[in-house]
């Protein structure tokens, strides 16, 4: 086979963009495209770009930065692994895929809190957000580290910003203690918050630290497990479910139920991270079966590849993902081999 045909193009990028900018300090977003794009070449002189290697990449490299100039108008800026996400949405564009721009994806902003903004960073995260904001009801289903509840949060206090809502209840299943928090020892706090720390850290991110226990004393914002949702009706709010999966099928039907006028219910969780006992099931999957279709709920799977913390995360995340596969089809075969089992021919 014959090597593809080399082709050279000049990129010149308008003076109102200072070059630091567009190929990061100490050109890092320059060695983020060669890296990932391996088989072209890349030269810079002054404001021109002069690109050389296969036609279609690059006919890439052209709209990769042609979307980096328009993410750099909104005054967003960009991080080596926002330009690797934006490179495999159009190269995901290219095979025919079901894309985005990545523009699209990298403009949104939901909230910005003390010089930092929070806006999705993947295809999914971004239809996550978007199905937040048409739908009365989204499952948010997916791994550690994918913006689940982060995303969910800043949609919440976003809503409360905009007189859109009137609170923000957070809640969580206290699945350690079985709900049982009257054996724990200390005040209330003390007994809930190893369970709600992390909504907490989060509020943290998104609120003045200080204006928190004020509108927490006035119940504007809500933390606070499973348990005590029971019997009440959630009007005008901004309701998160994190950790779904530990939530029995009861449970679930019970939070749901729990939906009041003019509110609107977040439920996360990993259905792969399941810690409730042995042989009860987890209200997040039989929820699935049962809601899937309904209008006005969404259910949003995001995967290891919408993971935005540490690179490794994602890998790690696949790695046990192959290894629950290897070891439920070793169960399956040792069953089959049992007396009963499935008989074998041959």
């Amino acid at each position: 086979m014959s090597e593809q045909q080399q082709t050279t193009s000049k990129i010149t990028i308008p003076a109102a963009h200072p070059m630091v900018a567009v190929l990061g300090h100490g050109d890092g977003i320059l060695r983020v495209i060669e890296k990932q794009l391996p088989s072209i070449d890349i030269h810079v002189r002054g404001n021109e770009i002069t690109v050389t290697g296969p036609q279609p990449d690059v006919d890439l490299v052209r709209s990769l930065f042609d979307e980096i100039l328009i993410v750099l108008r909104t005054g967003a800026s960009l991080s080596d692994d926002s330009v690797r996400r934006s490179i495999a949405l159009l190269q995901a564009a290219g095979r025919g895929e079901e894309s985005m721009r990545p523009a699209e994806v990298l403009t949104q902003n939901i909230l910005s809190n003390r010089g930092r903004t929070i806006r999705p960073k993947t295809v999914n995260q971004k239809r996550y957000v978007d199905a937040i904001d048409k739908h009365t009801v989204v499952f948010g289903i997916g791994p550690a580290g994918t913006g689940k509840t982060y995303l969910a949060m800043a949609k919440a206090v976003q809503a409360l910003q905009g007189k859109d809502i009137a609170r923000i209840i957070l809640t969580r299943p206290a699945v350690e203690a079985g709900e049982r928090l009257g054996f724990l020892p200390g005040t209330l706090y003390e007994k809930i918050d190893p369970y709600l720390r992390p909504l907490y850290d989060a509020l943290h991110d998104m609120i003045d630290p200080d204006s928190i226990p004020k509108l927490m004393a006035a119940g504007t914002i809500e933390v606070a497990p499973l348990a005590y949702m029971r019997g009440r009706t959630l009007n005008n709010a901004f309701i998160i479910l994190d950790e779904a999966q530990n939530t029995s099928a009861e449970q679930m039907k019970m939070f749901l139920t729990r939906l009041g006028f003019g509110s609107k219910v977040v439920v996360t969780g990993d259905t792969t991270q399941v810690d409730l006992p042995s042989g009860v099931q987890s209200g997040l999957r039989v929820v699935q079966g049962i809601l899937e279709g309904i209008e006005d709920i969404a259910f949003c799977r995001l995967s290891s590849t919408d993971v935005v913390r540490h690179r490794l995360v994602g890998e790690i995340v696949d790695a046990y993902g192959r290894y629950d596969a290897e070891q439920q089809a070793q169960q399956q075969a040792q069953q089959d081999r049992r007396p009963g089992g499935p008989r074998r021919v041959g």
